[in-house]
């Protein structure tokens, strides 16, 4: 059974040629997720499309318009010990946008390589996933987190499309 909770997530990311160099992470300050690196993003409003979710998230919470961004990823997440925070979260890459990120009071955004991306102080689950979308596969994929976010279990599979 799949979540009805949607949510997106939105990386900013910088290419040289076809190959991502750079990408925007940003710290939670506040609420579910706080102090881990993310993307941007949050529930999907009642009345909006997920579209329109990820833009108005990457807006409120790093003052950016996203304008050429694509999805890369669903991911369902079930919460062994809090089945309440189940979700199937909707991942973008963002490749133009409007404006430089800013600190919120939500977020703090900051430009990793992508090299260097700080897997220790996000989600586990990112360390699965993330690469493989930044190399340019779509993923559909579940994760169930037990205690402490321990990845009880797993399925990740690489779609022609989403």
């Amino acid at each position: 059974m799949k979540p009805t909770k949607k949510a997106t997530l939105v990386f900013l990311i910088k290419k040289s040629g076809f190959e991502t160099k750079e990408i925007c992470l940003a710290m939670k300050k506040r609420g579910f997720g706080a102090n881990r690196w993310n993307g941007v993003g949050g529930k999907v409003e009642v009345g909006e499309t997920i579209e329109q979710s990820a833009i108005r998230e990457a807006e409120e919470e790093i003052s950016v318009i996203i304008k050429d961004f694509y999805k890369v990823a669903e991911l369902t997440f079930y919460f062994s010990e809090n089945p309440d925070w189940n979700k199937t979260v909707y991942v973008y890459l963002a490749e133009s946008w409007e404006g430089e990120p800013i600190e919120s009071e939500e977020m703090c955004p900051q430009w990793y390589q992508v090299d260097q991306i700080p897997y220790n102080d996000m989600w586990p689950d990112h360390i699965f996933w993330l690469p493989k979308v930044i190399q340019g596969s779509q993923l559909k994929a579940s994760f169930t987190l037990g205690v402490d976010d321990i990845i009880l279990d797993q399925n990740i599979k690489v779609v022609d499309k989403l």
